[in-house]
């Protein structure tokens, strides 16, 4: 059913059905009831692209993601899905969109035919011309992770900086003196990604500060990477007494490795982690860590970007979440 057989049905106009869809012009109660009778029984809703010809929106936001070649993780995946859900509940369509390396074109079609109402970044890196382009544009948008002009747009990330320097206070004070870090891939580090060089920093940071030491390693997406992190960790420092890492794809290979070298966990070596519920429940044993939230982010990073939708001078919005370390067994006391 369309507009014109509403208004038939209802014994109105159809410039008439559309004022009480769109409210722009008032009607008078007895008719604007009669036209929603009419509706509630067709089950009748406006197209997105009858919606956009009227009120020049979308009712769909771009969601930027990684280049598809380098596939996404499960965990990448559960943003994407959190997102589309948290859309889908504000009455909003999500349009995916690879961009980086060779898929810089598709980003550039993306914002200048505006395709979308406003755009959510994921995979930022420090130096992002996505959202120096964005921010020049005026484009809405917001960051999943922060840029190093995080002053200069709307973000939601994860605090990784004073998450790696709580985890280093809590294994100083359980007495571990050789602590190892494990990072995300080189390549990550070389490109800028903001968790990779923040987490880094901290760890460094909390390392200088508190006197212990250890050493860091970036490690590829796998559990293959993880073996051989692993190797060369003990390799270098035999007395390292904890890990921590932010890489939860190789989470797993991580405690593989420690178990192939004959290294207990927590007894021998203690291990927390920055991943999701997920991957630290899943391993065995099971991984002390701070989980990543990943629905409530992408909800907070909607809901944010639709606030800039309709009013683009409100204040910049910056949330940074934090969430508590979860004690699953895989931290104790420094061995002797």
């Amino acid at each position: 059913m369309n507009i014109r057989e509403i208004a038939e049905r209802a014994g109105v106009s159809r410039s008439t059905v559309s004022y009480v869809l769109s409210g722009k012009r008032q009607v008078t109660e007895v008719t604007r009831l009669r036209v929603m009778s009419v509706i509630d029984e067709a089950g009748y809703r406006p197209s997105a692209m009858a919606r956009a010809l009227a009120h020049g929106e979308t009712r769909t936001l771009g969601l930027v993601i990684p280049p598809l070649h380098h596939h996404l993780s499960s965990e990448q995946l559960q943003f994407v899905g959190a997102v589309a859900e948290a859309a889908a509940d504000r009455d909003y369509d999500i349009l995916l969109s690879p961009s980086g390396g060779d898929r810089e074109e598709a980003f550039d079609r993306l914002v200048g035919e505006r395709k979308v109402d406003g755009i959510l970044l994921m995979e930022t890196r420090w130096h992002d011309r996505r959202a120096r382009l964005l921010t020049e544009m005026g484009f809405p948008f917001v960051t999943i992770g922060r840029t190093g002009a995080e002053r200069e747009h709307a973000w939601v990330d994860l605090d990784y900086s004073g998450l790696v320097a709580e985890s280093m206070r809590q294994l100083f004070a359980l007495g571990h003196r050789n602590i190892a870090f494990i990072n995300r891939p080189q390549e990550m580090l070389d490109q800028e990604y903001g968790p990779a060089l923040r987490s880094l920093e901290a760890f460094e940071n909390a390392r200088t500060r508190l006197g212990v030491d250890g050493l860091a390693r970036c490690c590829e997406d796998s559990a293959s990477g993880a073996h051989s992190v692993i190797d060369d960790i003990l390799e270098v420092v035999p007395a390292v007494t904890a890990v921590l890492t932010i890489n939860e794809q190789a989470l797993g290979g991580v405690m593989e490795a420690l178990q192939r070298h004959g290294r207990r966990v927590p007894q021998d070596v203690s291990v927390m982690a920055i991943a999701s519920v997920r991957v630290a429940t899943q391993v065995q044993p099971a991984v002390t860590a701070a989980d990543v939230p990943a629905e409530q982010m992408s909800q907070q990073a909607v809901d944010a970007l639709l606030r800039r939708i309709s009013d683009p001078g409100t204040a910049l919005e910056h949330l940074l979440l934090s969430p508590s370390f979860l004690d699953r067994g895989s931290v104790g006391p420094a061995r002797r």
